[in-house]
């Protein structure tokens, strides 16, 4: 099948960079809030996916996207909600306790979006393309040729260089990790700025994001953490529905299990970030 990738031109100015949204309508109002601040116009705003997921409003959260106008991907949730599909898609090992979390959350924003949110999901791209400070970048949810890939700083260059090759790119934004970080490799960028919808595993109810900056034509890029009304996004998914664990995880900042992290990620569970 044919990918259908979205081509940007140039972008100039600021540019704001995030992902994972996970039916977290909270964070995507403070994300946006904090664009606006920033004077950053809604078409210099993309996500790498995964609008929908594990939090309590995943029709609120596509329609107030929609009405932003801010660009996005699809990531692997998008897909399989679009084409009815019984599970996430998240690339779980069956019978793990993501993978049975998935098994509440999933059906859950299933019964939640309306034709109306299903048709927008329909309309969002694989990739996005732009060139930014004369770099050639493209957008991926976990890696060109694999959506459900986990690629972390610490996965080896000879998996992250496939999706270079393949877009003929200087840097590559992705997501899908849960982790926001950056590899460069000479002269290539793998770029992850992070995801909105829950914490990053630091022990921090705050959520990451990035910033990409043209000034003096470099390409600059900083890693931003977010507040939000987490307290609210917590209670909401207490509703007896969605997995308890992962209501606690939008509270303490550490998540429930790392059985998806390389060992030097695991690791570093509960110590915070820093770049």
């Amino acid at each position: 099948m044919d990918k259908k990738i979205e081509q940007l031109g140039t972008l100039t100015g600021k540019v704001l960079l995030f992902g994972g949204v996970y039916s977290n309508l909270q964070a995507l109002e403070s994300i946006k809030r904090i664009a606006e601040k920033h004077h950053i116009s809604a078409e210099n705003c993309i996500n790498t996916g995964d609008l929908v997921g594990y939090c309590a409003q995943p029709e609120e959260t596509v329609q107030l996207f929609k009405l932003w106008g801010a660009k996005s991907i699809v990531g692997n949730v998008e897909i399989q909600l679009r084409d009815g599909a019984d599970d996430c898609g998240c690339d779980f090992r069956e019978g793990s306790r993501c993978d049975g979390f998935s098994q509440l959350w999933y059906p859950f924003a299933q019964s939640k979006l309306t034709k109306n949110s299903l048709a927008y999901l329909e309309t969002l791209p694989d990739h996005i393309q732009f060139k930014y400070a004369e770099k050639n970048v493209t957008v991926v949810h976990g890696a060109y040729n694999n959506i459900s890939q986990f690629i972390y700083k610490s996965t080896p260059w000879k998996f992250k260089e496939p999706s270079f090759t393949a877009t003929k790119s200087d840097v590559i934004i992705a997501g899908h990790c849960g982790l926001p970080f950056y590899h460069q490799n000479d002269e290539k960028l793998w770029l992850n700025p992070g995801v909105i919808g829950m914490p990053a595993n630091d022990g921090s109810p705050q959520v990451w994001y990035c910033i990409l900056d043209d000034a003096k034509g470099k390409f600059n890029f900083k890693h931003h953490s977010l507040d939000y009304n987490h307290q609210l996004a917590s209670q909401l998914m207490r509703n007896g529905l969605l997995p308890e664990e992962y209501a606690r995880t939008i509270i303490t900042g550490i998540w429930d299990n790392t059985e998806i992290l390389p060992p030097i990620e695991s690791g570093l569970q509960g110590f915070g970030i820093s770049f």
